[in-house]
């Protein structure tokens, strides 16, 4: 059973569950802003957007990139389900970079050729800040 100061964060992508741990506090973006949880919070549904997930357990702080998906708060449980999750310290910054480059030449004549655009400059730039930290 979770103790009344703690939550259950659990991070799931559509390929795996990625983890499972209790956590005194955690933090991720949603499409129009950041929420910080900690126990005791009053359930919640939010769309995701791109950023950093970051929690704080009894072994020390973690921090995912994530892009995307839903969150769900109820009761102690906090559900994050996104379409990717990368490990701050797994980020490949050479691989980011070209990533970032490529975006930035990608030719749009459309508007959604432009949305795809813009959201992959969004994301190799959120994951070169967070790897350089």
């Amino acid at each position: 059973m979770i103790a009344a100061t703690t939550l259950r964060l659990v991070l799931v992508t559509p390929e795996t569950t990625l983890f499972d741990v209790e956590v005194t506090s955690v933090q991720f973006p949603l499409f129009d802003g950041q929420v910080g949880v900690l126990p005791g919070r009053a359930p919640m549904v939010g769309r995701l957007g791109a950023g950093e997930l970051k929690y704080t357990s009894a072994k020390g702080e973690g921090r995912f990139f994530i892009d995307g998906g839903f969150a769900q708060i109820k009761g102690q449980v906090v559900s994050v389900l996104t379409h990717k999750a990368i490990a701050v310290s797994e980020i490949d910054l050479d691989k980011v970079m070209a990533e970032y480059d490529a975006a930035q030449a990608m030719s749009a004549s459309t508007d959604a050729e432009f949305a795809v655009k813009e959201h992959a400059i969004e994301q190799a730039r959120k994951q070169i800040n967070l790897r350089r930290g």
